[in-house]
């Protein structure tokens, strides 16, 4: 994605901000889990340059590129996870991964510690890496 990520995503901080703790945790649940469904060989050979299989694989861009997909919405997200070929090449949109601990941090003044239910870091999904 082009521009300022930071200024895409403020709204949705804002948001989340004026949530429960629980809320907020339960977002970062549901965007690992999102995360870690498009983790899979198939969709990483699908991300454009850099993609697996084809030189040098980064395990941050593959991430950053999930959560493109994640944050572009629903339908591109069921489409994407159905289809790897319609991953969208050579975006990313690393700020996605933000939301949740900005949210807490802006609400409490605290960090957040939290580790979500299922791991979103690349290669965490087993069964998607044959």
């Amino acid at each position: 994605m082009l521009g300022d990520d930071d200024a895409v995503v403020e709204p949705l901080v804002a948001d989340l901000a004026q949530k429960t703790h629980e809320e907020i945790r339960a977002f970062e649940d549901i965007l690992a889990s999102k995360l870690h469904q498009l983790d899979t060989e198939a969709h990483a050979r699908e991300i454009g340059d850099g993609a697996y299989g084809a030189g040098y694989f980064s395990v941050d861009w593959f991430l950053y590129a999930r959560c493109a997909v994640v944050a572009s919405g629903r339908a591109t997200y069921e489409t994407v996870r159905n289809n790897p070929s319609a991953f969208p090449r050579d975006r990313e949109f690393e700020a996605l991964l933000n939301v949740a601990s900005d949210a807490y941090e802006r609400k409490t003044g605290e960090t957040f510690d939290y580790t979500p239910r299922v791991s979103y870091e690349t290669f965490s999904n087993r069964a998607g890496w044959p």
